[in-house]
């Protein structure tokens, strides 16, 4: 074979490998541009922030400090009642001695 008849089949061999490869990054490109997965369910999306999880937080510890602090005056309002019929009775029974 002379030159240029090899030159000239390296040429056709060097056009089909550079249709080959258009070919193949055409395939590849085509391949990136569709989704991972069609069937898959979109992820839903979290409703809340953290701002709202604080909120809630607060309310809360305010709710409880609100509750405790209501038990300490049932509390306080139940041994000031015992107080006070302690010394109704002892009152009452002092009353009744005079008498008798």
């Amino acid at each position: 074979m002379s030159d240029l008849n090899k030159a000239s089949a390296e040429a056709l061999e060097a056009a089909r490998q550079s249709d080959q490869f258009a070919v193949m990054l055409a395939a590849i490109q085509a391949v990136q541009k569709q989704p991972a997965c069609q069937h898959q369910a979109p992820v839903p999306q979290s409703s809340g922030s953290a701002a709202k999880w604080v909120g809630i937080g607060a309310g809360a510890s305010v709710f409880m400090i609100a509750l405790a602090v209501s038990a300490v005056a049932v509390a306080i309002s139940a041994v000031a009642l015992t107080v006070c019929v302690l010394v109704l009775r002892s009152v009452w029974q002092d009353i009744q001695k005079g008498k008798g």
